[in-house]
């Protein structure tokens, strides 16, 4: 798709549902398949820029809930929030939280609730053209301080169909500027898996904290 094609309501719903209904029928496939994935290197990074526990985290695109059983571990509060109902339910399940079943596309999330939000290879399904709105909903959502962390398979900024699944590709600048344009401000960036040769890292993260007025 080129980045200058809006998509109308119509077609935002109709990919939003088909994404969601990938992982709708694959639900139990894929916490077999990522439940021992071992991302602590990013639950690290948003953890380190906040002080005091337990923290409020809103784990945001949660899947089953490998990462509410871990921030849970580590004596936080962790929220779950995913478009999935299996999802929902299995995460629900497995760690007790509260969590909520909500389209990334229309996010209900109360201000100033969390002290992080945990957004682990989630946001990439977000179309371009709905990301700041999206942001701009997170940064409400985060208290004063708050940290937005988000890991996401890096591209050269196109979007569109991968199987049935619909994702945006961003490279480091483009998602800077995105996300800075929603009022936060970048504290760190690496890529994942560690240890390897860039062509072999095909996931930025980033960490952000909400910039306030006041600086």
């Amino acid at each position: 798709m080129n980045e200058t094609d809006a998509l109308d309501p119509a077609t935002l719903a109709a990919l939003t549902a088909t994404t969601i209904a990938h992982y709708d029928d694959r639900a139990q496939e894929f916490w077999h398949g990522t439940r021992d994935h071992d991302v602590s290197q990013n639950r690290d990074a948003l953890l380190r820029h906040l002080e005091g526990c337990p923290l409020r985290i809103l784990d945001l695109g949660c899947g089953p809930g490998r990462d509410l059983l871990a921030f849970q571990a580590l004596g936080h509060e962790p929220v779950g929030l995913d478009g999935s109902i299996r999802f929902c339910e299995m995460a629900r399940a497995v760690s007790g939280c509260e969590v909520l079943h909500q389209d990334f596309l229309a996010l209900d999330l109360p201000p100033a609730r969390f002290d992080g939000v945990f957004a682990n290879a989630s946001l990439f399904h977000v179309p371009t053209q709905e990301l700041p709105r999206v942001l701009a909903c997170l940064w409400h959502s985060l208290a004063p301080g708050g940290v937005l962390f988000a890991s996401n398979p890096r591209g050269d900024g196109t979007q569109g169909w991968h199987g049935d699944r619909y994702g945006a590709y961003h490279d480091h600048a483009g998602w800077r500027a995105m996300v800075s344009a929603a009022g936060f401000v970048e504290l760190e960036h690496y890529y994942r898996p560690p240890g390897q040769p860039r062509p072999m890292q095909p996931w930025l993260a980033t960490v952000y904290r909400r910039l306030d007025a006041d600086g």
